[in-house]
């Protein structure tokens, strides 16, 4: 991010990254972008651009050391950012409307689904929308977006149940350089051996639906968010993507 003080442009703004712990994560992003990642921790994202009250980004040099993103956003607005408009809240506090991260998968992320607006009013979330960049993807390695021909909500919730959604589910594979969008309400899941940068809007509200029986392979089961989840998801999202930008 670029400053400008003084009518004169001067270096970019560097914040510091946040690491966080994901079942699904590595340590890739140490390889691959020079990260100083926690020793022996799994790391799923880092947090490259974020203003959000329980996690903030902390500019590292420069005479702005120490500054949070929010108060760059809040104080110095015009200076910095120019006329960029307010992130949603729910608050009603004003907040630099983009979240911005790298994401490590070694394994698939949850079947998941991020509300679209009204339904974020209604369930006391926010709503988010993404854009995903493959920076690395490991031979056949996928995602899953959207539901495949045939697939109506009754035949999905039974297949759930029974703990067997993947025949319902549209697949693509990817390759490093692809580019794609996921609006609100489209069901998705990263697939195990992407590294992503992901920008979307500020919010961290996902519900998850399905994560993919780690529990019965022994691992710590996750909390699932199916009832949300079932109000946000569009079940005529039928293989609305049928090839990656390129």
């Amino acid at each position: 991010m670029e400053r400008v003080w003084g009518g004169r442009r001067t270096q970019p703004l560097v914040f510091e990254p946040l690491f966080m712990e994901r079942v699904w994560g590595g340590r890739r992003l140490e390889s691959l972008f020079g990260k100083r990642l926690p020793s022996a921790a799994l790391i799923g994202e880092s947090w490259e651009i974020v203003d959000r009250p329980e996690a903030q980004s902390v500019v590292y040099e420069g005479p702005l050391r120490g500054a949070t993103l929010h108060e760059l956003w809040c104080k110095h607005r015009e200076e910095i950012f120019g006329n960029v408009p307010n992130g949603p809240s729910r608050t009603g506090v004003s907040r630099f409307p983009i979240l911005a991260k790298l994401l490590d998968a070694q394994e698939n992320l949850s079947l998941q689904v991020h509300p679209p607006r009204e339904i974020a009013k209604k369930l006391g979330g926010e709503s988010k929308s993404e854009l995903w960049y493959v920076a690395n993807a490991a031979p056949k390695a996928r995602l899953y977006a959207g539901v495949k021909k045939g697939t109506t909500r009754e035949t999905f919730t039974k297949a759930l149940a029974q703990g067997n959604v993947e025949k319902h589910l549209h697949a693509l594979e990817l390759k490093t350089g692809d580019a794609i969008f996921l609006p609100s309400g489209r069901m998705h899941a990263l697939g195990a051996g992407n590294v992503l940068v992901e920008i979307q809007e500020n919010s961290d509200t996902t519900y998850r639906i399905y994560d993919w029986n780690r529990a019965k392979k022994r691992r710590a089961p996750r909390e699932m968010h199916i009832a949300q989840a079932m109000q946000c998801v569009d079940f005529g999202d039928v293989e609305a993507i049928t090839a990656p930008e390129r």
